[in-house]
This record gives C-alpha cells, structure tokens and sequence, in this order.
C-alpha cells in the first residue's frame, strides 16, 4: 500500500549574521536582506515588506537594545512550500520591549518616532517578542506570500 506521506516544508534560504548595533549595522542589516531574499527568489512584495520590518527592527535594536560592546543578530528563514518568512533581530536589552504606540493618543504630526512598530504590525502577519538568552530578547516577525 502507498500512504501519501504528509509533506515537512523545508527553508530554501536560511540565514543569519551577527551585526554592529551602529546605524551602519542597521542599514547593512537592511541590504543584506534584500540580497539574501533576492538571491533566493523570493517574490517581489515578500522582499519589499521584509525590507521595510527589517529597517525598522534593526533600527529599534541599535537604538533601544544597545549595550555597548554587544551586538544583534538578524536571522532569515525562507519556506517557499508554507510561503512564508521569518525575520528575526535579536539584541541585548531584554529589559526593553517593544510596545505599540497607543492608539487612542493624540496625533502628532510633528512627532520623529514610535511609529515604527505600528509599520511592523502593518506588514507582517503576525509579530511577538521572545527572551534571548541569557539577558536579550528577539523581535520576530513572520511575512506571508498572498501568492504561495
């Protein structure tokens, strides 16, 4: 007798890289994300999205997870099957986590920042924070192709 066994997704690209938490180590965060995505053929507006949330938790990991001498990691995990990517920043702040700007506040338009997460939660389908052991925490988010 043949069973249909049930297909496991396995990445097609996985990838991760230690960085400086610099605002140089953001953007190469960022670069190196398009590259990665595009060498792995991943589709257009997957790579354009996880551009946008990589940029910005990157951004939010040297600017609210720095410790100085520590740096953060990215990590990249393409399943092309499940269409679906993971992006992952991991930094050394565990005592900080990232929180929504309330919604019921004020707009100010003349107000610089804590905006970027309420982009995160737009363009991801689901985002969380994890601890990073020993003293850190991960930034996950997890971008689903409408195509696959």
């Amino acid at each position: 007798m043949n069973h249909a066994t049930p297909h496991v997704s396995t990445p097609v690209g996985a990838f991760t890289q230690l960085l400086s938490s610099t605002r140089r180590g953001a953007r190469l965060a960022r670069l190196l994300t398009v590259t990665e995505l595009r060498s792995w053929d991943a589709p257009q507006d997957l790579t354009e999205r996880a551009e946008l949330v990589v940029a910005e938790l990157a951004s939010n990991a040297v600017l609210h997870g720095r410790v100085p001498g520590r740096c953060f990691r990215l990590t990249l995990v393409l399943e092309p099957v499940a269409g679906r990517l993971r992006v992952e920043v991991s930094d050394a702040r565990g005592d900080r986590n990232p929180q929504l700007a309330p919604t019921d506040a004020e707009p100010d338009e003349l107000r610089t920042g804590g905006r970027g997460l309420t982009l995160v939660a737009a363009l991801a389908d689901h985002w969380d924070t994890v601890p990073y052991p020993p003293s850190g925490k991960t930034v996950r988010a997890t971008l689903l192709d409408p195509g696959a």
